[in-house]
């Protein structure tokens, strides 16, 4: 086994720094050092490395694309280390600190915004940051080490780094102006659906696809209730949550369930265990344990 470089976080958290910001001065700011203090930290991380990093573009230095290896050990190290410092702090003030946790609006908006409520509730002195976006977002950023816990859409090609368990399971349902039975599946469209980088999309056109439904998509929007209102206004025919699509004001009639989706709780494999994930983690799957057992027992 060779000899370790004797890389420090700090240089490391400024290679990330300098990364994900457009100037060294902004990158600088973010890691409250001097653009001095950060050139320095960088050259000294290169020389340990024993390793090109920099190539000149004029006065300026940008990265070489093979620094791409050091740049992602650099990420899970800062992220890895994040974690330690969060789950210290926490540990030591029982569960003050902050949790920061992203939903799919579905989720946040229809499915647990009373069991957030009550966890903020019992948590008073815990500092909770929630984002809501769409899935692949969401992902992204629990792989940066941005969120401790996200609910998004399962997807097919898992996230390095990433663990997901089954939460809930939803219908996808074929709406048009007007509901009613559907004809042929090769006369169904035109559609306005999800964003074609969507995680739902895919599981919709895989789903019509097999249906021998043309997928000719001459809208999209990553917001449910925008898809809900062309449809209303009969730009198109959508594919949605039920939840979504037949609640709130103008909802849609459904005319045939195409497919499901499942809903997952997603976190980072090698993240230290936090006692408020845990807790909101089995405040949700609770949750939807205790709707599955009411519904069953309101269908005999």
């Amino acid at each position: 086994m060779g000899i370790l470089p004797d890389l420090s976080i700090r240089q490391l958290e400024y290679l990330v720094a300098v990364a994900d910001t457009p100037t060294w001065a902004l990158a600088a700011e973010a890691v409250g050092v001097s653009p001095s203090a950060l050139s320095q930290g960088l050259s000294e991380l290169e020389r340990r490395v024993g390793v090109p990093l920099f190539d000149r573009d004029g006065r300026r230095r940008v990265l070489r694309p093979s620094a791409d290896i050091v740049l992602h050990h650099a990420r899970q190290v800062v992220a890895l280390t994040g974690d330690l410092s969060r789950w210290a702090q926490r540990t030591k003030a029982a569960d003050e600190g902050s949790i920061r946790v992203g939903m799919i609006d579905i989720a946040a908006t229809h499915h647990f915004p009373d069991e957030l409520q009550a966890f903020r509730a019992q948590h008073p002195d815990l500092s909770f940051h929630l984002r809501v976006s769409s899935s692949r977002p969401l992902f992204e950023m629990l792989v940066k080490g941005d969120l401790d816990l996200a609910v998004c859409v399962e997807t097919s090609k898992p996230f390095p780094g990433i663990v997901t368990q089954p939460l809930l399971e939803e219908e996808l349902a074929v709406y048009r102006q007007g509901g009613g039975k559907l004809g042929p599946a090769r006369n169904w469209g035109p559609w306005v659906l999800f964003p074609e980088d969507s995680h739902t999309r895919e599981i919709i056109s895989n789903a019509l696809l097999a249906k021998g439904a043309p997928v000719e998509v001459i809208a999209d929007s990553p917001q449910p209730e925008v898809l809900r209102e062309m449809v209303n206004l009969g730009l198109g025919w959508t594919v949605l949550p039920t939840r979504q699509a037949e609640s709130g004001e103008r909802p849609l009639t459904p005319s045939e369930t195409l497919a499901r989706r499942t809903l997952v709780l997603a976190y980072r494999s090698s993240a230290a265990t936090v006692p408020a994930v845990v807790a909101l983690s089995e405040l949700l799957q609770e949750s939807v344990i205790n709707s599955v057992s009411s519904v069953r027992n309101s269908n005999p």
